[in-house]
């Protein structure tokens, strides 16, 4: 039933939103968390290095592993005990999807650890359950397929479809010191918009598939948003002076996911000016997109 040895994923960073595309737009972004597990007779072993190490929890409560629970109880499997090796890259509370990461991380560690698990766990059940755990599928659809991916909610369930990103699009991001919870963010919305701003927004988000497919030369226009970004400032300021800062330049820069680290799309020449205009005491890199999402493999010798 279980396989011999231990088995690695490789999960990309995401950013959802993306301006205009509120809970419904995410892209994949070439900044990986490696995840390692293998069964074991009995008990739990967690090791977590890097980002969050010392401050997520190491036993039942660490979201991989619930994730990996979830995955073996729809599998219709149990684990006797579990090994699990964590190597983060990606910051913990930053916008960048690490909760996302863990979710498809630990569900395609323990599709792995499964003798037919891809059979018994399909990609479309595995991205249901993400979409469930998360509870919205705009960080871990692309964290599972790459690339960009529109995805939402539907009668009956979840749906993710991939769009076209252009070779030439690349983004740089800007990672301030200090976290923001996402329930934080999500509390300073409003219960209810203006229709002129909703429909502004859906026609922004509509122009930004066509932009990133191909007309780069429309991303500042179609990453303005209305619906959220300006909403959320008092708990990140610093994250929006930034983005006025650079949209006033005529750079495409948004709020990554619920932030309060900043997106901007550039393209490699454009990418080390943007570098250096990194807040002092804030990180930077600058990021392809990943076009392949979480990937799985076995650690050779195991």
């Amino acid at each position: 039933m279980f396989v011999d040895g231990v088995v690695r994923v490789q999960v990309p960073a995401t950013s959802a939103n993306l301006g205009p595309g509120f809970d419904s737009l995410g892209l994949a972004l070439a900044r990986y968390d490696e995840l390692e597990a293998e069964i074991l007779a009995d008990g739990l072993e967690v090791e977590v290095l890097g980002e969050g190490a010392g401050e997520v929890p190491t036993d039942e409560r660490h979201l991989v592993v619930r994730a990996m629970r979830a995955a073996f109880t729809a599998m219709d499997v149990q684990a006797p005990g579990l090994r699990l090796t964590c190597r983060n890259v990606i910051p913990h509370g930053r916008g960048l999807g690490s909760s996302s990461a863990a979710i498809v991380g630990g569900i395609t560690l323990a599709r792995g650890l499964v003798a037919d698990g891809e059979e018994r766990l399909d990609r479309e059940a595995a991205l249901r359950l993400a979409a469930d755990l998360e509870g919205h599928p705009d960080n871990v659809a692309p964290a599972l397929l790459g690339g960009f991916v529109i995805a939402g909610g539907a009668p009956g369930g979840w749906y993710a479809v991939n769009a076209p990103v252009a070779a030439e699009v690349s983004a740089v991001v800007f990672v301030p010191s200090i976290p923001l919870h996402t329930e934080v963010a999500r509390g300073l919305l409003p219960e209810v918009v203006p229709h002129a701003d909703a429909a502004a927004n859906a026609g922004k988000a509509a122009l930004l598939v066509a932009a990133l497919a191909g007309r780069p030369e429309w991303l500042h226009t179609a990453t303005a948003d209305l619906l959220h970004q300006e909403q959320r400032g008092p708990a990140m300021p610093d994250s929006l002076a930034l983005i006025h800062e650079l949209r006033g330049d005529g750079v495409p820069a948004v709020v990554s996911g619920a932030g309060p680290s900043v997106l901007a799309f550039t393209d490699d020449s454009g990418a080390a000016a943007l570098l250096r205009r990194c807040p002092d005491g804030w990180r930077a890199w600058h990021l392809s997109v990943d076009r392949v999402g979480c990937t799985l493999s076995r650690v050779l010798g195991s």
